[in-house]
């Protein structure tokens, strides 16, 4: 555990995690969901794991699926409707320009809702990542905006055991997606009942947010429910290990996760391609805890009293003390 929070991890990071250029992977991973949950298993302070519905659960093994994690004691903490790996949702999914469409994706996140009842898993995370546009003249905005919410809507009274989450990204598959930013995506949800927000550390740094600042956004409006955690260079949603690049951020994060009183699961969402999962998660796990027990250390009186000062050189020498001590 970290701090009061539960520690998960997406499926994938235990499995060969290929890419465009190597379809196979690099090795090293599990090839069977039973390997990968074995794996995870070597992780420590691991409490759950993330599935993608279709790719991992579906109606026919939902029973064997829920014996596996059973078995290793483990939850689900997390089901993905699949939005954006088919054909069929090439121009879109909630907001696609065809009415069939539009429908088949509702109907696709009200049955991953279900599965997720039947594992007591709380939450779906509806990330729209083939729902934005390439080239001006592409879109009808409006309208666009319009059927995402009219699709959240129809969503989210499906199954009142199971809250909708919505994951905003800035670009990738498409060039532009419509919910890129944590403001963008309060706006969208205003109003939503049982609709809520997942936060991914990556796609926020890679919109050029501040982590922190977009977590206390999200929480004062009362729709941060869920973490993914990961690093990048801000150009391109590279799933990186926490803290390999931003370590600074991630210490004012933890910070901001204390403040607000942030109990929700704090899930990898790393693609270890060339390097071992077991111990790429394990080096996330521990710099998340040596993180928390950084602002532990200097205190949370004495980080909020520097906050107030608004000094850059207190605030840097803080982070010095922090950081090195």
């Amino acid at each position: 555990m970290l701090g009061n929070n539960p520690f998960g991890a997406c499926l994938p990071t235990f499995g060969s995690c290929a890419d465009r250029y190597c379809l196979s992977g690099y090795g090293g991973g599990g090839t069977t969901m039973e390997e990968m949950l074995d794996l995870s298993l070597k992780v420590e302070g691991l409490d759950g794991l993330e599935l993608v519905g279709n790719w991992h659960v579906n109606d026919e093994n939902i029973r064997d699926v829920a014996k596996m994690f059973d078995d290793r004691g483990l939850k689900i903490c997390m089901l993905v409707p699949d939005l954006w790996t088919q054909a069929k949702w090439g121009k879109g999914s909630l907001a696609a320009p065809d009415t069939p469409t539009r429908q088949a994706a509702v109907d696709e996140v009200r049955k991953v809702m279900d599965w997720a009842a039947e594992l007591d898993c709380p939450y779906v995370d509806v990330w729209p990542g083939q729902d934005g546009f390439d080239y001006c003249f592409q879109a009808d905005y409006i309208a666009a905006w319009d059927w995402l919410r009219e699709g959240l809507e129809a969503c989210a009274g499906h199954n009142d055991k199971v809250r909708v989450l919505v994951e905003y990204k800035l670009k990738e598959p498409r060039t532009h997606l419509f919910v890129n930013s944590a403001a963008k995506t309060l706006l969208l949800l205003d109003g939503l009942d049982n609709v809520g927000v997942l936060l991914d550390i990556g796609h926020a740094l890679a919109a050029g947010e501040n982590v922190a600042e977009a977590t206390a956004l999200l929480d004062q409006a009362g729709k941060l429910d869920y973490l993914h955690l990961n690093d990048n260079y801000r150009s391109w949603d590279d799933d990186m290990m926490v803290g390999a690049v931003h370590l600074v951020e991630y210490l004012e994060l933890v910070y901001w996760l204390r403040r607000i009183d942030y109990k929700g699961w704090l899930t990898l969402d790393i693609f270890p391609y060339r390097e071992d999962g077991v111990s790429a998660a394990t080096q996330c796990y521990q710099w998340m805890e040596s993180l928390f027990q950084a602002v532990q250390r200097v205190g949370m009186d004495k980080i909020g009293e520097t906050i107030r000062g608004a000094e850059a050189c207190a605030a840097v020498r803080l982070v010095r003390e922090a950081l090195t001590a």
